[in-house]
């Protein structure tokens, strides 16, 4: 089975997509080989039908005649087998194309839960420092009003 790279939001798209073209190249040529194989098939029926109207010989007509059903067989079972091989490929990309969504998912979530718990703490962060900038902000005030008494104390004093 193909491994793929991750990434930051889950898998490589572009390695999961190129994976997805190659098994959709190898279920169209399976499928053209199908269609060949079916047209030899067809080819090889009615060669059996043209040998039978002209061979008066019946023992040598009988054997090729099975010799085409051998090789039909055949390749009734090459084409049952690469029909289940590409029924396989597509429930093994349908899993794993699932298996990249729920982590995708997963993934997706515990990002969503980091940046609120950021937020949260940097909201924090910034009411501390308000609260900071508030008391010095009376602290300063109450610096300055005993400057200002001091002064005018000073102006109220004879000299």
């Amino acid at each position: 089975m193909e491994k793929f790279k991750r990434t930051v939001r889950g898998y490589d798209p572009e390695e999961v997509n190129a994976f997805l073209d190659k098994v959709i190249a190898k279920v169209e040529s399976m499928v053209a080989d199908i269609e060949k194989k079916n047209a030899t098939i067809k080819s090889l029926q009615e060669q059996i039908k043209s040998l039978q109207e002209e061979s008066t010989d019946n023992a040598a007509m009988k054997e090729k005649l099975e010799q085409y059903e051998r090789m039909e067989s055949t390749l009734n079972k090459a084409i049952i087998m690469a029909q289940k091989t590409s029924d396989q490929l597509k429930v093994a990309a349908h899993k794993e194309s699932e298996i990249m969504i729920d982590e995708a998912k997963k993934n997706a979530s515990r990002i969503v839960n980091d940046a609120l718990m950021k937020a949260e703490k940097i909201e924090d962060e910034s009411m501390k420092v308000r609260r900071n900038v508030e008391v010095l902000k009376r602290r300063l005030k109450t610096i300055v009003e005993s400057q200002l008494d001091i002064i005018n104390d000073i102006d109220k004093l004879e000299l």
